[in-house]
Parts: C-alpha cells; sequence; structure tokens
C-alpha cells in the first residue's frame, strides 16, 4: 500500500512540475528523446534489415551452396578476377560425380541463365525477360511454387523438350485475358510450350533470383539454344545438403574433396573453384549492421547523457522549490528513504515521458516501409527502449533525492 501511494503520489508531482514549467522540461527531456530514438531507431532499421534479408534468402532454405568459378565478393581487398576468369566452369560431368559419390548432398542440379531476351507471343512482347536452363532438381533445392500448371520432368529435361515455365510478369504481359497455358511463346528464335506460370514473388530486398521475369525451360533445351549457336556457356551448380543445422561444414568438405578428385588437382595446388554460401551474405550484412548498432549507441548515449543532466538539474531545481514541504514531511514522521524513493520516482517518471517521445517518433518510421523493407517497433525494441529510459531516470535522480532525502526538518522549514 505504501508502494502504491508513492507511485501515484510520485506521478502527481511529475504531472505537477510539467504543468508548471512545460517549456524547460520539454527542453530538457528532449535530450532522452532524441537519445532513445537514436538508439532505437538504429535497432529498429537494422532488424528491418535482417528480416528483409532472410525473406529473400528464405526460398533457399538451409545449405544452400553455389558451386561456379566466380566466388561471391563483399568489397573485402581486391577481386583478382583475372584469376577466377581462367577458370574452368562446372559440367554435367561434374554434377554426375557428386550424384553418385556425394553422402552429405541431398539435391543438386546445374543451371544457366542469359538476361535481356525478348519473349513474344504473336504481337505481344515483353522484354528484358531473364531465360534460365536448369535439370529437373533445380525444383528441389529452390522454392518455386507455381500457381498453374506444372514443373517439367525428367523425361522431358534429358529430351531437351520445348517445354517452358514462366514468370507471372511475362504471363501478364504476354497474355492479359491469363489463358497462357498451353500456348506457344518464342524467345532466341526458339518456339516453347508454356506446361506451368509461376506464382508472383515480388520484389525482393537484395538481388535474389526472382521467378517473375522468367522463362525456366530444361537445361538440355537451353544448352541446345545457346551452345549450337557458338553463344558462351557459363554453368553453375546448385547444391542442397540435409536440413540440418550442424552439417554445412560436412558438406563443404565434401563438395571441395569430390571436385578436387573430379579435376586432378594435386594437394598443393589451388582450387579452381568457388563454393559460395548463402549464409555468407548474413554474415557480412551482420558486420555492417553491427556497426551500425554500434554508432547509433554512440550517438545515442551522448544523447542521454545530455538528456540526464538536463533532468537532474530538473530534480534540483524541484528539491530546492519544494525544501519547505520536505520539512514538514519530514516534521510530520517522514521517514528519509520515502523522501528519497518520492523524488526518484518522479526523476523516473519524467525521464519515461522523454522515452516515450523517442518511441513515438520511432514507431512513425513504419510510415517509410516498403514492400521489402517493412519497419516496425517491436516489443523487444520498445522494452529496451523503456528500459534505457528508466535506468537514466534512476541514474539522473538519485543525487538530488539523496540531497532531500538527508534534509534537516527544521533547516528545511526555515528555508522556507
Amino acid at each position: 500500500m505504501l508502494f502504491i501511494k508513492l507511485f501515484f503520489e510520485s506521478f502527481r508531482f511529475a504531472v505537477h512540475a510539467l504543468k508548471e514549467n512545460i517549456l524547460r522540461t520539454v527542453l530538457s527531456l528532449l535530450g532522452v528523446t532524441v537519445g532513445i530514438f537514436a538508439i532505437i531507431a538504429i535497432f529498429t532499421l537494422v532488424d528491418a534489415l535482417n528480416n528483409g534479408i532472410q525473406s529473400s534468402l528464405s526460398s533457399f532454405g538451409n545449405n544452400v551452396i553455389y558451386i561456379g568459378k566466380w566466388p561471391f565478393s563483399f568489397g573485402e581487398g581486391e577481386y583478382p578476377w583475372w584469376k577466377y576468369y581462367r577458370r574452368p566452369n562446372p559440367d554435367k560431368s561434374e554434377l554426375k560425380f557428386i550424384q553418385e559419390n556425394a553422402k552429405w548432398v541431398k539435391s543438386i542440379a546445374i543451371y544457366e541463365q542469359k538476361r535481356g531476351n525478348t519473349i513474344n507471343y504473336r504481337s505481344n512482347t515483353f522484354e528484358d525477360g531473364k531465360i534460365i536452363g536448369a535439370s529437373y532438381e533445380y525444383n528441389k533445392i529452390n522454392s518455386m511454387p507455381i500457381s498453374e500448371g506444372r514443373y517439367f520432368t525428367q523425361g522431358e529435361m534429358s529430351a531437351g523438350a520445348q517445354k517452358a515455365v514462366i514468370g507471372s510478369d511475362v504471363a501478364s504481359e504476354l497474355f492479359p485475358n491469363g489463358d497462357g497455358l498451353g500456348k506457344i511463346i518464342k524467345a532466341r528464335g526458339t518456339k516453347f510450350q508454356i506446361i506451368g506460370i509461376f506464382e508472383k514473388q515480388g520484389e525482393s530486398f537484395i538481388p535474389t533470383p526472382s521467378n517473375d521475369d522468367v522463362i525456366f525451360i530444361p537445361y538440355n533445351s537451353f544448352i541446345k539454344m545457346y551452345a549450337s549457336k557458338g553463344r558462351w556457356i557459363n554453368t553453375n551448380l546448385i547444391a542442397k545438403g540435409y536440413d540440418k543445422d550442424d552439417n554445412l561444414g560436412e558438406i563443404l568438405a565434401e563438395l571441395r574433396g569430390l571436385l578436387r578428385i573430379k579435376r586432378g588437382l594435386k594437394p598443393k595446388e589451388e582450387d579452381d573453384f568457388a563454393l559460395n554460401r548463402t549464409d555468407a551474405i548474413v554474415e557480412f550484412v551482420n558486420g555492417i549492421t553491427g556497426s551500425l548498432k554500434l554508432a547509433g549507441g554512440v550517438i545515442g548515449l551522448f544523447s542521454i547523457l545530455v538528456g540526464g543532466f538536463s533532468i537532474a538539474n530538473i530534480m534540483f531545481v524541484s528539491v530546492k522549490e519544494r525544501t519547505s514541504q520536505i520539512g514538514i514531511q519530514k516534521a510530520l514522521g517522514a521517514k528519509n528513504y520515502f523522501i528519497l524513493l518520492q523524488f526518484l520516482c518522479e526523476s523516473m517518471f519524467l525521464s519515461f515521458f522523454g522515452g516515450i517521445g523517442g518511441l513515438f517518433l520511432v514507431s512513425l518510421l513504419s510510415l517509410l516501409s516498403t514492400e521489402t523493407f517493412v519497419i516496425s517497433l517491436n516489443f523487444t525494441n520498445l522494452i529496451i527502449g523503456m528500459l534505457i529510459s528508466g535506468l537514466i531516470g534512476i541514474i539522473s535522480g538519485i543525487a538530488p533525492a539523496i540531497s532531500a532525502a538527508k534534509m534537516d526538518p527544521v533547516e528545511a522549514m526555515r528555508a522556507a
């Protein structure tokens, strides 16, 4: 009961202080507001960034590895492209060798893509389309939901059948009436029958492969269309391990060993291939976001310190203005801890008001959300903001509260 009574009394004093000196209080609490906004805004934006990346990579699942001659580059040091350029491309013989000998690999596929293609159906045209040729297993690795029709079969892939599954953007452009299944389209002078249409994927936060602008065909059909005409083919393999969280190292080691055996590399020779992991992108971004969190925390810390000193100043002024009241309370039997908690709670309330203002500003950031970058103040960041506000209130109010609690009641009443 004493705590509840003290709580409401402190709240009343805090509201009274705000009403009596609104301009002074608002200016003093601005530091806490800006500090909380800086810290929680950084945390919220970083969470939005991580969520966007995770969502973009979710279609691949766990333990997905890209095998090619070009390693992923994230701007760390020099990129020796001239060395990677001379590497051989993965081929179907390596695909078959890994399929026959790998124990940790669940599925593996070969694929290649060409951008900037014009796709036609009668008088309708889709510009800048992406043609992907892939083996049948590609569908088991990359999530490719189909809204209409079906995926091509193993037999159609082996025979190089001129069948195609097209993206939603291609379908809407070529077939406005939604009657694309079974129709014959033309790409690069080659005719393909549409057997399926992918679901709308939408924009992605990072440049991951999208099915919206694609014409997906069997790998052997792709080879016939390009290699037979003397065009350069830059194939890649994509492998997926079994869905476990702790076997990525075994998958990488196995793939590396099998490829070195297949290519006849000597023990001292370096790899002439690259094993790229999708989670490497997340690790790289985590490094950046960690730096952003640190920078935002430092900036917010200075702002909060300024706000903390301002609150301490308000509390010292409040103690001086209520000196006689403190003397009367102590003369009537109020204990030192009662006076201390009274001013400490008041300081915490004032800090909470500033923190709530900062969190309100952070919540307004949601207005800047896009389809791929969703900003929202989650419960964890909300709690962090309130805890920081409370801690600043305690630190800022402890010295004024102690000075009030130590006052001599007679001297305090005389000061009036």
